[in-house]
């Protein structure tokens, strides 16, 4: 596609993705093999997205760092020595530098391919049909227009408005994913999966970790239960958990920053020499002009229906920007059906989020799949629940990995499965045993027949499985017989 600028300019495309992030990628992908004429426009000084550069894959990588650190370091468990097991900082963020490196340059040779249109520019909307690019490189043009849009410009670091913060100096995920050199001790704001992920990897690299959270307990969107499980592990490990804190404001003091709380009605002063901002990502919509183009947003989240489609229905949105779950693929699977609905409309497809399922790379893990007791108690969703101890299972306790357990939710009538959470060894591996599980509507007595090898962490499913259609066959029994007898 060598076209000059003003051939650009005047040409009408099928579809303009506006971001070429994990679900930008995936719309532009998808609307291509369906025929679409297609571009797709990145304003970033990086191509990747998020993922590749400052999210999943770098964070990944040194989290499987510390993992393995603390191995060795607890080689003594399973009788062998490992003298003094350290490590070069250096060399661990070089390797994670080389591995991103690899991951986004694959990333960008797949946009450039010539499937679609690449253009390295900003845009926004100035009427509902026409991009207005500006720091353009090389060829682009002035304007895009298209018959159809997708809004996938991803998210950026949420910053509170916090007292103090901003003369105090602080670290955001994307700063701590690339530091040179580690501090000595670090203030982590916030209780998400962000948070305790970098809490646990800094405290297992000899920094002194102190986190705070406003609510009473960790990852407010998991069960209390699998929470206290992680709390419980940290503390052991050494990070001071603050929770149920009210943020009164920052400080430095001297060659330190500080965080002023209150808990339980007394206030609280904690010192650290960094602190790391973890309090989430916002949609990043700002400048995109989509008030000329008719797309309604609350918050700066782009709303769309279940077809991933605006207030505008010629506009789309995939990703971050929109929502309502910030996990990359649910926006690879919104990119794909809003691609793909805008490729064959009539014949649309929905999203649907029965199998939700949220991994926190902890040690232990903490996954989650469908629904939560939680999420069940507020929509008022009758259910049963079983759940089984990886203290109580032999793989895991060969594996010094008794820490967690596994629960299964079903229907109390049919068995069916309504979700599943595992806080434990490989438990982001495990949960997905739950998710196929719910893909295909099977029951707790059809889980619990399925054949599971010994020994294997996968076979501690059937535990909680084999309880649950023990109880619905027994409840189903007494109603039976009740019926017989003419019981009403």
């Amino acid at each position: 596609m060598k076209n000059s600028a003003s051939e650009q300019t005047s040409r009408v495309w099928d579809l303009a993705v506006v971001g070429g992030g994990s679900a930008g990628y995936a719309a532009a992908r998808t609307a291509a093999a369906a025929g679409l004429r297609t571009v797709v426009i990145e304003g970033s000084d990086e191509v990747g997205g998020l993922c590749i550069l400052r999210g999943c894959m770098p964070s990944k990588a040194l989290l499987y760092a510390a993992d393995v650190l603390h191995l060795a370091r607890s080689a003594a468990t399973w009788g062998l020595s490992v003298p003094k097991a350290g490590f070069d900082f250096k060399a661990v963020m070089a390797r994670k530098k080389a591995m991103i490196a690899d991951f986004a340059g694959y990333r960008r040779v797949e946009l450039t391919s010539g499937k679609f249109k690449f253009i390295r520019a900003l845009a926004r909307f100035i009427d509902p049909h026409t991009l207005e690019l500006s720091h353009a490189r090389g060829a682009a043009p002035n304007t895009v227009r298209a018959r159809h849009f997708i809004v996938s410009t991803g998210s950026v670091v949420a910053r509170p408005p916090l007292a103090g913060l901003e003369d105090a100096g602080y670290l955001t995920s994307d700063d701590a994913l690339s530091l040179e050199r580690l501090p000595a001790s670090l203030i982590v704001l916030g209780g998400g999966p962000v948070a305790v992920e970098l809490a646990q990897f800094f405290r297992r690299f000899d920094v002194e970790v102190a986190l705070i959270q406003r609510s009473g307990h960790l990852l407010r969107g998991f069960d209390e239960d699998a929470a206290a499980v992680l709390e419980k592990v940290l503390r052991r490990e050494g990070v001071k958990l603050l929770t149920g804190a009210e943020l009164l404001g920052a400080f430095r003091a001297g060659r330190k920053r500080g965080i002023a709380l209150r808990r339980g009605g007394r206030k609280e002063r904690v010192l650290g020499s960094e602190i790391l901002l973890a309090l989430g990502r916002a949609p990043a919509t700002a400048g995109l002009g989509l008030e000329k183009a008719g797309v309604e947003t609350e918050g700066g989240r782009i709303l769309t229906n279940a077809e991933m489609q605006t207030s505008a229905p010629h506009i789309y949105a995939a990703g971050d920007c929109t929502g309502p779950h910030e996990i990359v693929h649910i926006g690879i699977e919104q990119g794909e059906i809003a691609a793909g609905n805008i490729a064959r409309p009539g014949r649309g497809r929905a999203m649907d989020y029965r199998l939700l399922t949220s991994v926190v790379f902890t040690d232990p893990q903490v996954a989650a799949a469908g629904l939560t007791e939680k999420e069940a108690r507020r929509r008022n969703i009758s259910y049963v629940a079983a759940s089984h101890s990886f203290a109580d299972h032999g793989k895991s306790l060969i594996m010094e990995a008794a820490d967690g357990f596994v629960k299964l939710l079903a229907d109390p009538v049919s068995g069916e499965i309504l979700g599943g959470a595992c806080v434990g060894p490989l438990g982001g591996e495990l949960i997905h045993e739950i998710v196929a599980a719910m893909h295909k509507r099977m029951s707790v007595g059809e889980l619990a027949a399925m054949p599971h090898y010994h020994p294997t962490l996968a076979e501690i499913w059937s535990y909680p499985a084999a309880e649950l259609e023990t109880q619905r066959s027994r409840v189903s029994q007494r109603s039976h017989v009740a019926k017989r007898a003419g019981i009403r």
